[in-house]
Protein backbone atom coordinates (compact mmCIF):
# COMPACT_ATOMS: atom_id res chain seq x y z
CA UNK A 1 0.00 0.00 0.00
CA UNK A 2 1.64 3.28 -1.21
CA UNK A 3 2.37 5.41 2.15
CA UNK A 4 1.17 8.78 2.56
CA UNK A 5 3.54 11.69 2.82
CA UNK A 6 3.73 13.34 6.25
CA UNK A 7 2.17 16.65 7.03
CA UNK A 8 5.66 17.48 8.16
CA UNK A 9 7.32 17.93 4.31
CA UNK A 10 7.63 21.64 4.79
CA UNK A 11 6.72 23.63 1.16
CA UNK A 12 10.53 24.29 0.72
CA UNK A 13 11.24 20.54 0.13
CA UNK A 14 8.95 20.24 -2.59
CA UNK A 15 10.41 19.35 -5.63
CA UNK A 16 9.36 21.48 -9.10
CA UNK A 17 6.57 18.69 -10.03
CA UNK A 18 4.92 21.01 -6.96
CA UNK A 19 5.45 24.30 -8.79
CA UNK A 20 3.83 23.45 -11.89
CA UNK A 21 0.98 21.45 -10.16
CA UNK A 22 0.06 24.55 -7.80
CA UNK A 23 0.35 26.73 -11.70
CA UNK A 24 -1.21 24.64 -14.23
CA UNK A 25 -3.49 21.36 -12.33
CA UNK A 26 -7.33 22.50 -12.15
CA UNK A 27 -8.58 18.90 -12.29
CA UNK A 28 -12.60 18.87 -13.07
CA UNK A 29 -14.86 16.62 -13.79
CA UNK A 30 -15.99 12.87 -12.57
CA UNK A 31 -12.62 11.16 -13.83
CA UNK A 32 -10.15 12.20 -11.07
CA UNK A 33 -10.41 13.61 -7.66
CA UNK A 34 -7.61 14.82 -5.52
CA UNK A 35 -6.70 13.77 -2.40
CA UNK A 36 -7.88 16.28 0.37
CA UNK A 37 -5.59 18.92 1.17
CA UNK A 38 -4.98 18.08 4.47
CA UNK A 39 -3.61 14.86 3.67
CA UNK A 40 -0.84 15.80 1.67
CA UNK A 41 0.18 19.69 1.15
CA UNK A 42 1.97 18.52 -2.10
CA UNK A 43 1.25 14.93 -3.66
CA UNK A 44 -1.69 14.70 -5.90
CA UNK A 45 -3.36 11.11 -5.91
CA UNK A 46 -5.31 10.10 -8.71
CA UNK A 47 -8.33 7.92 -8.28
CA UNK A 48 -8.86 7.35 -11.91
CA UNK A 49 -6.32 7.16 -14.85
CA UNK A 50 -8.42 6.74 -17.90
CA UNK A 51 -7.90 9.86 -19.57
CA UNK A 52 -6.36 9.74 -23.18
CA UNK A 53 -2.71 10.84 -22.66
CA UNK A 54 -3.16 13.37 -25.75
CA UNK A 55 -5.59 14.94 -23.16
CA UNK A 56 -3.15 14.55 -20.15
CA UNK A 57 -0.77 16.08 -22.16
CA UNK A 58 -2.94 19.13 -23.03
CA UNK A 59 -4.16 19.73 -19.32
CA UNK A 60 -1.22 19.13 -17.25
CA UNK A 61 2.25 19.74 -19.16
CA UNK A 62 3.01 23.46 -19.22
CA UNK A 63 4.83 25.35 -21.62
CA UNK A 64 8.52 24.14 -21.30
CA UNK A 65 11.59 25.56 -22.41
CA UNK A 66 14.41 23.72 -20.50
CA UNK A 67 15.46 19.44 -20.32
CA UNK A 68 15.07 20.12 -16.59
CA UNK A 69 10.83 20.82 -16.90
CA UNK A 70 10.62 18.02 -19.75
CA UNK A 71 11.64 15.67 -17.46
CA UNK A 72 9.24 17.21 -14.72
CA UNK A 73 6.06 16.41 -17.17
CA UNK A 74 7.39 12.72 -18.77
CA UNK A 75 7.85 11.85 -14.65
CA UNK A 76 4.09 13.89 -13.63
CA UNK A 77 2.59 11.84 -16.22
CA UNK A 78 4.33 8.91 -16.30
CA UNK A 79 2.84 8.65 -11.88
CA UNK A 80 -0.90 8.39 -13.33
CA UNK A 81 0.21 5.29 -15.00
CA UNK A 82 2.25 3.77 -12.77
CA UNK A 83 0.99 0.70 -10.53
CA UNK A 84 -0.19 1.70 -7.52
CA UNK A 85 -0.39 4.97 -8.22
CA UNK A 86 2.32 5.98 -6.37
CA UNK A 87 4.30 9.39 -6.10
CA UNK A 88 6.81 10.80 -8.35
CA UNK A 89 9.16 11.00 -5.53
CA UNK A 90 8.84 7.66 -4.83
CA UNK A 91 10.62 6.39 -8.27
CA UNK A 92 13.90 4.71 -8.68
CA UNK A 93 15.73 7.02 -11.04
CA UNK A 94 16.43 4.50 -13.27
CA UNK A 95 13.26 3.82 -13.56
CA UNK A 96 12.31 7.76 -14.61
CA UNK A 97 15.12 6.97 -16.96
CA UNK A 98 14.26 4.37 -19.00
CA UNK A 99 10.93 5.65 -18.89
CA UNK A 100 11.94 9.23 -20.14
CA UNK A 101 13.94 6.98 -23.13
CA UNK A 102 10.41 4.50 -23.82
CA UNK A 103 8.60 7.51 -24.36
CA UNK A 104 11.24 9.65 -26.38
CA UNK A 105 11.07 6.55 -28.75
CA UNK A 106 7.60 6.58 -29.42
CA UNK A 107 7.61 10.17 -30.15
CA UNK A 108 10.27 10.32 -33.12
CA UNK A 109 9.30 6.65 -33.91
CA UNK A 110 8.26 7.10 -37.90
CA UNK A 111 5.85 4.31 -39.81
CA UNK A 112 7.98 2.44 -41.65
CA UNK A 113 6.82 2.33 -45.43
CA UNK A 114 5.84 -1.34 -47.49
CA UNK A 115 6.92 -1.82 -50.95
CA UNK A 116 3.79 -3.87 -51.93
CA UNK A 117 1.33 -3.03 -54.51
CA UNK A 118 -2.13 -1.70 -54.43
CA UNK A 119 -4.86 -3.37 -55.77
CA UNK A 120 -5.67 -2.14 -59.48
CA UNK A 121 -9.18 -0.77 -60.00
CA UNK A 122 -9.63 -2.79 -63.50
CA UNK A 123 -8.15 -6.45 -64.55
CA UNK A 124 -9.16 -8.29 -67.23
CA UNK A 125 -8.29 -12.28 -67.45
CA UNK A 126 -7.83 -13.98 -70.44
CA UNK A 127 -8.45 -17.75 -70.98
CA UNK A 128 -8.66 -20.43 -73.54
CA UNK A 129 -9.58 -24.15 -72.41
CA UNK A 130 -8.82 -26.56 -74.81
CA UNK A 131 -8.92 -30.90 -74.26
CA UNK A 132 -7.06 -33.00 -76.02
CA UNK A 133 -6.45 -36.66 -75.97
CA UNK A 134 -5.49 -37.15 -72.42
CA UNK A 135 -4.29 -33.80 -71.52
CA UNK A 136 -6.61 -30.41 -70.68
CA UNK A 137 -4.84 -27.28 -71.45
CA UNK A 138 -5.61 -23.54 -70.02
CA UNK A 139 -4.19 -20.82 -71.10
CA UNK A 140 -4.01 -17.97 -69.00
CA UNK A 141 -3.27 -14.33 -69.28
CA UNK A 142 -3.24 -11.90 -66.88
CA UNK A 143 -1.65 -8.24 -65.40
CA UNK A 144 1.45 -8.26 -63.91
CA UNK A 145 0.08 -5.35 -61.39
CA UNK A 146 -2.54 -8.08 -60.46
CA UNK A 147 0.55 -10.15 -58.58
CA UNK A 148 0.31 -8.35 -55.62
CA UNK A 149 2.90 -8.40 -52.89
CA UNK A 150 5.80 -9.62 -55.30
CA UNK A 151 8.59 -7.07 -56.23
CA UNK A 152 9.83 -8.67 -59.48
CA UNK A 153 13.96 -7.80 -59.57
CA UNK A 154 14.04 -4.80 -62.26
CA UNK A 155 16.97 -3.45 -64.46
CA UNK A 156 18.76 0.09 -64.69
CA UNK A 157 15.87 1.28 -67.19
CA UNK A 158 13.41 -0.16 -65.20
CA UNK A 159 12.42 -3.20 -67.48
CA UNK A 160 11.64 -6.37 -65.09
CA UNK A 161 14.55 -8.90 -65.00
CA UNK A 162 12.44 -11.26 -66.56
CA UNK A 163 15.65 -13.84 -67.07
CA UNK A 164 16.24 -13.67 -63.00
CA UNK A 165 12.49 -13.23 -62.22
CA UNK A 166 11.48 -16.37 -63.80
CA UNK A 167 10.86 -19.03 -60.25
CA UNK A 168 9.31 -15.45 -58.91
CA UNK A 169 6.95 -15.41 -61.84
CA UNK A 170 6.04 -19.04 -61.48
CA UNK A 171 5.59 -18.01 -57.84
CA UNK A 172 3.25 -15.22 -58.48
CA UNK A 173 0.79 -17.11 -60.90
CA UNK A 174 0.51 -20.46 -58.77
CA UNK A 175 -0.44 -17.93 -55.50
CA UNK A 176 -2.67 -15.76 -57.60
CA UNK A 177 -4.11 -17.43 -60.22
CA UNK A 178 -3.28 -21.30 -60.36
CA UNK A 179 -5.07 -22.44 -57.09
CA UNK A 180 -7.90 -20.19 -58.30
CA UNK A 181 -8.78 -22.35 -61.34
CA UNK A 182 -11.40 -25.27 -60.63
CA UNK A 183 -11.57 -27.82 -63.64
CA UNK A 184 -14.53 -30.30 -63.93
CA UNK A 185 -14.60 -33.75 -66.01
CA UNK A 186 -18.46 -34.67 -65.68
CA UNK A 187 -18.75 -32.64 -62.23
CA UNK A 188 -15.29 -34.35 -60.90
CA UNK A 189 -12.65 -31.72 -59.55
CA UNK A 190 -9.74 -32.48 -61.93
CA UNK A 191 -6.57 -33.04 -60.09
CA UNK A 192 -2.90 -33.18 -60.79
CA UNK A 193 -2.20 -29.75 -62.08
CA UNK A 194 0.99 -28.88 -63.70
CA UNK A 195 2.20 -25.36 -64.88
CA UNK A 196 4.32 -26.40 -67.87
CA UNK A 197 5.17 -22.57 -68.73
CA UNK A 198 5.22 -18.85 -68.05
CA UNK A 199 6.10 -16.04 -70.55
CA UNK A 200 5.91 -12.44 -70.13
CA UNK A 201 4.16 -10.18 -73.05
CA UNK A 202 3.95 -6.95 -73.86
CA UNK A 203 0.76 -5.10 -73.46
CA UNK A 204 0.71 -4.67 -77.50
CA UNK A 205 0.87 -8.45 -77.99
CA UNK A 206 -2.07 -9.73 -79.71
CA UNK A 207 -1.07 -13.65 -79.52
CA UNK A 208 -4.20 -14.69 -77.10
CA UNK A 209 -6.54 -13.57 -79.93
CA UNK A 210 -6.28 -17.70 -80.76
CA UNK A 211 -5.69 -20.64 -79.23
CA UNK A 212 -2.39 -22.01 -81.38
CA UNK A 213 -0.74 -18.32 -81.27
CA UNK A 214 -1.21 -18.21 -77.91
CA UNK A 215 0.26 -21.55 -77.01
CA UNK A 216 2.91 -20.90 -79.68
CA UNK A 217 4.03 -17.47 -77.69
CA UNK A 218 4.15 -19.23 -74.22
CA UNK A 219 5.68 -22.50 -74.91
CA UNK A 220 8.02 -21.97 -78.09
CA UNK A 221 9.11 -18.52 -76.79
CA UNK A 222 11.94 -18.87 -73.70
CA UNK A 223 12.02 -16.10 -71.18
CA UNK A 224 14.53 -13.31 -72.27
CA UNK A 225 15.29 -9.77 -71.30
CA UNK A 226 14.76 -8.75 -74.95
CA UNK A 227 11.25 -8.58 -73.76
CA UNK A 228 10.87 -4.85 -72.18
CA UNK A 229 8.21 -4.21 -70.19
CA UNK A 230 7.50 -2.73 -67.01
CA UNK A 231 6.08 -3.70 -64.18
CA UNK A 232 3.01 -1.56 -64.61
CA UNK A 233 1.78 -2.62 -68.10
CA UNK A 234 3.21 -6.13 -68.76
CA UNK A 235 1.58 -8.93 -68.94
CA UNK A 236 2.07 -12.76 -67.62
CA UNK A 237 0.87 -15.68 -69.65
CA UNK A 238 1.18 -19.45 -68.69
CA UNK A 239 -0.14 -22.50 -69.35
CA UNK A 240 -1.39 -25.36 -67.06
CA UNK A 241 -2.29 -28.82 -67.79
CA UNK A 242 -4.90 -31.38 -66.58
CA UNK A 243 -4.99 -34.68 -66.74
CA UNK A 244 -8.11 -35.71 -68.20
CA UNK A 245 -10.37 -39.47 -69.44
CA UNK A 246 -11.32 -37.97 -72.55
CA UNK A 247 -11.90 -34.90 -74.92
CA UNK A 248 -14.76 -36.26 -76.13
CA UNK A 249 -16.19 -35.36 -72.06
CA UNK A 250 -18.18 -32.13 -70.90
CA UNK A 251 -16.10 -29.37 -68.64
CA UNK A 252 -17.16 -26.92 -66.78
CA UNK A 253 -15.06 -24.67 -64.74
CA UNK A 254 -15.49 -22.31 -61.39
CA UNK A 255 -12.50 -19.63 -61.59
CA UNK A 256 -12.85 -17.55 -58.44
CA UNK A 257 -10.12 -14.94 -59.66
CA UNK A 258 -12.22 -11.72 -58.40
CA UNK A 259 -9.57 -11.12 -56.13
CA UNK A 260 -6.92 -9.74 -58.37
CA UNK A 261 -8.90 -6.30 -58.92
CA UNK A 262 -11.34 -4.32 -57.65
CA UNK A 263 -13.71 -5.41 -60.67
CA UNK A 264 -11.87 -8.33 -62.41
CA UNK A 265 -14.01 -9.15 -65.91
CA UNK A 266 -12.96 -12.53 -67.04
CA UNK A 267 -12.70 -13.35 -71.06
CA UNK A 268 -12.99 -17.07 -71.53
CA UNK A 269 -13.32 -19.29 -74.78
CA UNK A 270 -13.60 -23.15 -74.91
CA UNK A 271 -12.44 -24.47 -78.00
CA UNK A 272 -14.03 -27.80 -78.65
CA UNK A 273 -12.79 -30.55 -80.97
CA UNK A 274 -14.10 -30.02 -84.54
CA UNK A 275 -12.36 -26.34 -83.53
CA UNK A 276 -15.42 -24.65 -82.48
CA UNK A 277 -14.93 -21.35 -80.28
CA UNK A 278 -17.41 -20.69 -77.61
CA UNK A 279 -16.60 -17.57 -75.82
CA UNK A 280 -17.45 -16.66 -72.67
CA UNK A 281 -17.12 -13.50 -70.36
CA UNK A 282 -18.52 -12.53 -67.33
CA UNK A 283 -17.77 -10.21 -64.24
CA UNK A 284 -16.39 -11.45 -60.69
CA UNK A 285 -16.84 -15.27 -59.41
CA UNK A 286 -19.95 -16.18 -61.59
CA UNK A 287 -19.69 -19.75 -59.61
CA UNK A 288 -20.12 -23.32 -61.79
CA UNK A 289 -19.89 -22.48 -65.48
CA UNK A 290 -20.61 -25.34 -67.39
CA UNK A 291 -18.61 -24.89 -70.65
CA UNK A 292 -20.39 -27.07 -72.89
CA UNK A 293 -23.59 -27.81 -71.04
CA UNK A 294 -26.34 -30.47 -72.10
CA UNK A 295 -29.68 -29.49 -73.12
CA UNK A 296 -31.32 -29.89 -68.89
CA UNK A 297 -28.56 -28.24 -67.67
CA UNK A 298 -29.14 -25.34 -69.75
CA UNK A 299 -33.15 -25.34 -68.87
CA UNK A 300 -32.49 -25.77 -65.20
CA UNK A 301 -30.28 -22.79 -65.07
CA UNK A 302 -32.58 -20.48 -67.36
CA UNK A 303 -35.28 -21.54 -65.14
CA UNK A 304 -33.49 -20.26 -62.22
CA UNK A 305 -32.63 -17.03 -64.16
CA UNK A 306 -35.80 -16.07 -65.24
CA UNK A 307 -37.93 -16.74 -61.60
CA UNK A 308 -34.80 -14.43 -60.03
CA UNK A 309 -34.96 -11.96 -62.49
CA UNK A 310 -38.99 -11.56 -62.39
CA UNK A 311 -38.60 -11.48 -57.98
CA UNK A 312 -35.56 -8.80 -58.82
CA UNK A 313 -36.92 -6.39 -61.55
CA UNK A 314 -39.01 -3.83 -59.40
CA UNK A 315 -40.86 -1.43 -61.99
CA UNK A 316 -42.04 -5.59 -63.56
CA UNK A 317 -43.58 -6.51 -60.16
CA UNK A 318 -45.41 -2.96 -59.71
CA UNK A 319 -47.07 -3.29 -63.67
CA UNK A 320 -48.23 -7.02 -62.12
CA UNK A 321 -49.44 -5.10 -58.78
CA UNK A 322 -51.28 -2.22 -61.36
CA UNK A 323 -52.94 -5.44 -63.10
CA UNK A 324 -53.73 -7.16 -60.11
CA UNK A 325 -55.18 -4.32 -57.86
CA UNK A 326 -59.03 -4.60 -59.55
CA UNK A 327 -59.27 -8.25 -59.00
CA UNK A 328 -60.03 -10.15 -56.02
CA UNK A 329 -60.53 -13.57 -57.84
CA UNK A 330 -57.40 -15.24 -59.74
CA UNK A 331 -59.92 -16.74 -62.86
CA UNK A 332 -60.68 -12.76 -64.10
CA UNK A 333 -56.74 -11.94 -64.12
CA UNK A 334 -56.21 -15.26 -66.67
CA UNK A 335 -56.57 -13.61 -69.45
CA UNK A 336 -54.72 -10.90 -68.74
CA UNK A 337 -51.70 -12.64 -67.48
CA UNK A 338 -52.19 -14.80 -70.77
CA UNK A 339 -51.69 -11.51 -72.81
CA UNK A 340 -48.95 -10.32 -70.78
CA UNK A 341 -47.23 -13.54 -71.51
CA UNK A 342 -47.44 -14.69 -74.97
CA UNK A 343 -46.44 -10.73 -75.90
CA UNK A 344 -43.22 -10.58 -74.16
CA UNK A 345 -42.38 -14.22 -75.06
CA UNK A 346 -42.66 -12.98 -78.31
CA UNK A 347 -40.47 -10.33 -78.47
CA UNK A 348 -37.65 -11.81 -75.84
CA UNK A 349 -37.34 -14.63 -78.67
CA UNK A 350 -37.22 -11.93 -81.03
CA UNK A 351 -34.75 -10.04 -79.28
CA UNK A 352 -32.65 -13.33 -79.15
CA UNK A 353 -32.55 -13.79 -82.52
CA UNK A 354 -30.95 -9.70 -83.23
CA UNK A 355 -34.50 -8.40 -84.31
CA UNK A 356 -34.36 -5.88 -81.94
CA UNK A 357 -32.40 -2.59 -82.77
CA UNK A 358 -29.12 -2.47 -81.87
CA UNK A 359 -29.07 1.39 -81.65
CA UNK A 360 -27.63 3.01 -78.24
CA UNK A 361 -30.89 4.93 -77.46
CA UNK A 362 -32.89 1.69 -78.14
CA UNK A 363 -32.46 0.55 -74.54
CA UNK A 364 -32.99 3.92 -72.38
CA UNK A 365 -36.23 3.69 -75.18
CA UNK A 366 -37.74 0.56 -73.71
CA UNK A 367 -36.94 1.55 -69.90
CA UNK A 368 -38.70 4.50 -70.64
CA UNK A 369 -41.62 2.55 -71.92
CA UNK A 370 -42.04 0.34 -69.06
CA UNK A 371 -41.84 3.14 -66.36
CA UNK A 372 -45.12 4.70 -68.95
CA UNK A 373 -46.68 1.56 -68.70
CA UNK A 374 -46.76 1.66 -64.93
CA UNK A 375 -48.34 5.11 -64.74
CA UNK A 376 -50.98 4.26 -67.61
CA UNK A 377 -51.91 1.01 -65.75
CA UNK A 378 -51.97 2.84 -63.01
CA UNK A 379 -54.22 5.77 -63.61
CA UNK A 380 -56.77 3.51 -64.99
CA UNK A 381 -57.03 1.82 -61.73
CA UNK A 382 -57.53 5.67 -60.52
CA UNK A 383 -59.83 6.52 -62.97
CA UNK A 384 -62.17 3.38 -63.13
CA UNK A 385 -62.37 2.73 -67.13
CA UNK A 386 -63.85 -0.56 -67.70
CA UNK A 387 -62.02 -3.56 -67.99
CA UNK A 388 -63.18 -5.97 -70.41
CA UNK A 389 -60.64 -5.37 -72.80
CA UNK A 390 -57.74 -4.59 -70.92
CA UNK A 391 -55.82 -7.91 -72.25
CA UNK A 392 -55.62 -5.85 -75.86
CA UNK A 393 -53.57 -3.30 -73.53
CA UNK A 394 -51.74 -5.74 -71.80
CA UNK A 395 -50.41 -7.02 -74.93
CA UNK A 396 -49.09 -4.03 -76.37
CA UNK A 397 -47.37 -3.19 -72.85
CA UNK A 398 -46.29 -6.73 -72.79
CA UNK A 399 -44.30 -6.02 -75.82
CA UNK A 400 -42.61 -3.98 -74.38
CA UNK A 401 -41.23 -5.42 -71.24
CA UNK A 402 -40.41 -8.06 -73.07
CA UNK A 403 -37.64 -6.34 -74.87
CA UNK A 404 -36.97 -4.99 -71.18
CA UNK A 405 -36.51 -9.12 -70.45
CA UNK A 406 -33.88 -9.19 -73.40
CA UNK A 407 -31.75 -6.86 -71.83
CA UNK A 408 -31.16 -9.15 -68.94
CA UNK A 409 -30.74 -12.18 -70.74
CA UNK A 410 -28.00 -11.16 -73.41
CA UNK A 411 -25.09 -11.41 -71.12
CA UNK A 412 -26.10 -14.88 -69.77
CA UNK A 413 -27.19 -16.34 -73.43
CA UNK A 414 -23.45 -17.11 -73.53
CA UNK A 415 -24.05 -20.13 -70.75
CA UNK A 416 -26.70 -21.96 -73.44
CA UNK A 417 -24.37 -23.67 -74.74
CA UNK A 418 -25.98 -25.36 -78.33
CA UNK A 419 -29.21 -24.68 -76.91
CA UNK A 420 -30.44 -21.67 -77.61
CA UNK A 421 -33.78 -21.57 -77.79
CA UNK A 422 -34.13 -24.24 -75.17
CA UNK A 423 -33.16 -21.57 -72.79
CA UNK A 424 -34.91 -18.55 -74.18
CA UNK A 425 -38.13 -21.06 -73.28
CA UNK A 426 -36.39 -21.87 -70.17
CA UNK A 427 -35.74 -18.50 -69.03
CA UNK A 428 -39.43 -17.61 -69.86
CA UNK A 429 -40.80 -20.30 -67.45
CA UNK A 430 -38.82 -18.81 -64.72
CA UNK A 431 -41.04 -15.52 -65.40
CA UNK A 432 -43.67 -17.20 -65.07
CA UNK A 433 -43.29 -19.24 -62.26
CA UNK A 434 -41.93 -15.72 -60.13
CA UNK A 435 -45.21 -14.17 -61.83
CA UNK A 436 -47.62 -17.31 -60.44
CA UNK A 437 -45.99 -16.72 -57.30
CA UNK A 438 -46.24 -13.02 -56.89
CA UNK A 439 -49.83 -13.30 -58.00
CA UNK A 440 -50.58 -15.99 -54.91
CA UNK A 441 -48.74 -13.90 -52.59
CA UNK A 442 -50.43 -10.30 -53.25
CA UNK A 443 -54.20 -11.52 -54.03
CA UNK A 444 -55.22 -12.51 -50.85
CA UNK A 445 -53.16 -9.82 -49.49
CA UNK A 446 -54.96 -7.29 -51.15
CA UNK A 447 -58.01 -9.40 -49.76
CA UNK A 448 -57.11 -9.04 -46.61
CA UNK A 449 -56.32 -5.23 -47.16
CA UNK A 450 -59.62 -4.71 -48.08
CA UNK A 451 -61.43 -5.94 -45.46
CA UNK A 452 -60.16 -2.86 -43.43
CA UNK A 453 -59.59 -0.37 -45.90
CA UNK A 454 -62.93 0.14 -47.99
CA UNK A 455 -62.25 -1.27 -51.32
CA UNK A 456 -62.81 1.47 -54.16
CA UNK A 457 -60.17 3.84 -50.83
CA UNK A 458 -57.87 1.21 -51.30
CA UNK A 459 -57.20 0.63 -54.76
CA UNK A 460 -57.05 4.55 -55.45
CA UNK A 461 -54.47 5.31 -52.61
CA UNK A 462 -52.10 1.91 -53.87
CA UNK A 463 -52.70 2.81 -57.31
CA UNK A 464 -51.50 6.37 -57.02
CA UNK A 465 -48.45 5.09 -54.74
CA UNK A 466 -47.76 3.26 -57.76
CA UNK A 467 -48.16 6.06 -60.24
CA UNK A 468 -46.04 8.11 -58.05
CA UNK A 469 -43.45 5.86 -58.24
CA UNK A 470 -43.43 4.93 -62.15
CA UNK A 471 -43.84 8.75 -62.86
CA UNK A 472 -40.44 9.57 -61.36
CA UNK A 473 -38.84 6.67 -62.61
CA UNK A 474 -40.51 8.16 -66.30
CA UNK A 475 -39.03 11.43 -65.50
CA UNK A 476 -35.49 9.84 -64.94
CA UNK A 477 -35.59 7.69 -67.89
CA UNK A 478 -36.36 10.04 -70.34
CA UNK A 479 -33.58 12.34 -69.09
CA UNK A 480 -31.17 10.05 -70.12
CA UNK A 481 -33.03 9.42 -73.48
CA UNK A 482 -32.89 12.59 -73.93
CA UNK A 483 -29.35 13.10 -74.53
CA UNK A 484 -29.31 10.41 -77.25
CA UNK A 485 -29.47 11.54 -81.08
CA UNK A 486 -32.62 10.58 -82.05
CA UNK A 487 -32.37 11.92 -85.65
CA UNK A 488 -33.31 9.61 -88.19
CA UNK A 489 -30.97 9.16 -91.15
CA UNK A 490 -32.12 7.87 -94.56
CA UNK A 491 -31.86 4.31 -95.10
CA UNK A 492 -29.14 3.13 -97.47
CA UNK A 493 -30.45 0.15 -99.95
CA UNK A 494 -28.80 -2.96 -99.48
CA UNK A 495 -29.26 -6.87 -98.81
CA UNK A 496 -29.07 -6.20 -95.52
CA UNK A 497 -31.86 -3.57 -95.12
CA UNK A 498 -34.14 -5.69 -96.92
CA UNK A 499 -33.91 -8.80 -94.84
CA UNK A 500 -34.10 -6.82 -91.70
CA UNK A 501 -37.41 -5.23 -93.22
CA UNK A 502 -38.44 -9.19 -94.26
CA UNK A 503 -38.03 -10.30 -90.39
CA UNK A 504 -39.53 -7.46 -88.99
CA UNK A 505 -42.41 -7.53 -91.61
CA UNK A 506 -42.29 -11.59 -90.36
CA UNK A 507 -42.68 -10.96 -86.46
CA UNK A 508 -45.24 -7.98 -87.30
CA UNK A 509 -47.69 -10.86 -88.98
CA UNK A 510 -47.05 -13.53 -85.85
CA UNK A 511 -47.70 -10.69 -83.35
CA UNK A 512 -51.25 -9.88 -85.63
CA UNK A 513 -52.18 -13.88 -85.72
CA UNK A 514 -51.56 -13.87 -81.82
CA UNK A 515 -54.37 -11.08 -81.47
CA UNK A 516 -56.61 -12.60 -83.58
CA UNK A 517 -56.17 -15.78 -81.90
CA UNK A 518 -56.30 -14.53 -78.21
CA UNK A 519 -59.60 -12.19 -79.79
CA UNK A 520 -61.27 -15.52 -80.22
CA UNK A 521 -60.26 -17.20 -76.97
CA UNK A 522 -61.32 -13.92 -74.91
CA UNK A 523 -63.59 -12.26 -76.67
CA UNK A 524 -65.47 -10.17 -74.12
CA UNK A 525 -63.59 -11.29 -71.04
CA UNK A 526 -65.49 -10.08 -68.45
CA UNK A 527 -63.56 -8.55 -65.46
CA UNK A 528 -65.24 -9.17 -61.91
CA UNK A 529 -68.39 -7.05 -63.14
CA UNK A 530 -66.80 -5.83 -66.12
CA UNK A 531 -65.90 -2.61 -64.62
CA UNK A 532 -62.97 -1.92 -62.27
CA UNK A 533 -64.14 -1.17 -58.62
CA UNK A 534 -66.72 1.20 -57.72
CA UNK A 535 -68.13 2.15 -54.22
CA UNK A 536 -70.14 -0.75 -52.87
CA UNK A 537 -74.00 0.04 -53.07
CA UNK A 538 -75.48 -0.30 -49.75
CA UNK A 539 -76.98 -3.83 -48.92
Amino acid sequence: MTPRPKASDSASSRPPLAKIRSLHCRPTGPRFTPRPASASGHQVYWRSARMHPISLVRRFCPPFSCPKHVGDCLSYLSSIFCSHLRPVSSWPERRLRVLVLLVGGLLFLQPATTSTHDIPADVTVQAIVKAQGQRLRMLVRVPLVAMQDFNFPQREEGYIDVEAAESMLRDAIMVWVGDELNVYEEDTLLTGQELVAVQVSHPTDRSFATYNEALARVTQQPLSNETNVYFENGLLDAMFEYPISSDQSNFSTDLTLARLGLRTVTVLRLVLPDGTVRPFEYLGNPGLVRLDPRWHQAAFRFVALGFEHILDGIDHLLFLACLVIPFRRLRPLVAIVTSFTVAHSVTLIASAFDLAPAAAWFPPLVETAIALSIVYMAVENIVGVKLRRRWLITFGFGLVHGFGFSFALRETLQFAGPHLLMSLLSFNVGVELGQLMVLVVLIPALGLLFRVVPERIGAVLLSALVAHTGWHWMSERASALALFDLSLQAPQWNLSLVANVLQWGALVLVIAGLLWLMSIIFPQTPAGNGKSPEPPSSA
